[in-house]
């Protein structure tokens, strides 16, 4: 064994157990948390693949083929977490878990087929690197959508460079995957690539270790648990912005962003961010707005006067800009269609 080989199995040793302690921590602390169980997801299948590429399990037993198919996941579980984690969604939908399900299942095809080769193994490999860079780019996008209202100053800033960072890695596998195998490149080009993945997964452990905890995965009880440590000024913010929502509704323009709620009020965009987060409890912008909204919503709902008004009216109304999101916040929020909240509200009202 050559030096370099040892120092590169020495680091994949070291960045196995940096994952592997930052899922525990996961698993202790936050393991309620959606975005939190991806990230133990996320940090098993990046383990899987450092083992997979290292060879250590041959491909033609079974260990070596469930090594390598949760290796080859890692792109669609870093899409459902960037999903999760930058945009505190709660819950993973039927479509997108598909999504990743077909693209293991692509990939199991593909490792059975390795052997034999031909038509079956060319076409389940050229889905499989299309797929892993379609991955990196939905996970870019669900980074760069949500990068106004992110309330999370911690995890505002380190939204471009670690996505982007690992989405840029994850194509430079495929490209490379693709260069090797479907136009006669050297192989060590795969072996130079495979091996810069300890690196990066030393840096991924470490920028995680680095950010606090509460900002990670915390719920919104922890961001109300730090406001006592705010400066009074915040309080006085908080109340002008609640007077200022309350009184102009500001909440029904449907195009409102952090920036032009902060011109509005006169005031710093760093202090509205700061104050919604830590005074009111909001990770993101949007969740602010949705609870007046909402509000808004419920309360036409159960007016026996508005029965008649169609749903999608008081929605558009109160700032939803279409029934797809509203649908989605309202039965977050309540567990329930619109329809079924209007039902049994006017029932108990005596019209319904």
């Amino acid at each position: 064994m050559t030096a370099f080989e040892q120092i590169n199995l020495m680091a994949r040793g070291g960045s196995i157990c940096v994952l592997m302690l930052w899922g525990w921590i996961m698993i202790r602390d936050h393991r309620g948390q959606l975005a939190a169980r991806l990230a133990i997801a996320m940090a098993a299948a990046i383990i899987c693949y450092l083992v997979q590429t290292e060879k250590m399990f041959p491909i033609s037993t079974i260990g070596g083929l469930v090594v390598s198919m949760c290796g080859a996941s890692t792109a669609g579980i870093f899409w459902l977490f960037a999903k999760a984690w930058f945009n505190d969604e709660t819950h993973i939908r039927l479509r997108d878990l598909a999504l990743v399900a077909i693209a293991a299942l692509n990939s199991l095809v593909m490792f059975v087929s390795f052997h034999d080769g031909g038509a079956v193994n060319l076409v389940t490999g050229t889905l499989f690197r299309v797929g892993m860079m379609l991955f990196a780019a939905a996970a870019l996008w669900e980074v760069w959508r949500g990068r106004e209202g992110d309330l999370i100053e911690s995890r505002r800033r380190l939204r471009p460079r670690l996505v982007a960072a690992v989405a840029i890695y994850v194509v430079v596998i495929a490209l490379t995957q693709i260069a090797v195998h479907n136009l006669g490149m050297p192989d060590w080009l795969i072996g130079l690539v495979n091996t810069s993945i300890v690196a990066i997964s030393l840096a991924f452990g470490a920028v995680m270790f680095g950010i606090r905890q509460a900002d990670l995965f915390g719920p919104v009880a922890a961001a109300r648990t730090a406001a006592a440590a705010r400066p009074a000024m915040d309080g006085a913010l908080a109340e002008r912005l609640r007077s200022h929502m309350e009184g102009h509704r500001a909440w029904r323009d449907e195009g409102l962003t952090i920036a032009k709620l902060a011109a509005q009020l006169g005031e710093q965009e760093y202090r509205l961010r700061r104050t919604i987060n830590g005074q009111l409890g909001h990770r993101n912008f949007s969740a602010f707005l949705n609870g007046y909204r909402l509000a808004e919503v419920k309360a036409a709902l159960a007016d026996p006067s508005q029965a008649g008004v169609p749903i999608i009216t008081i929605a558009l109304d109160a700032g939803f800009g279409s029934l797809g999101p509203f649908n989605r916040a309202f039965r977050e929020a309540e567990g329930m269609t619109p329809s079924e909240f209007r039902a049994r509200t006017l029932a108990v009202s005596g019209i319904g």
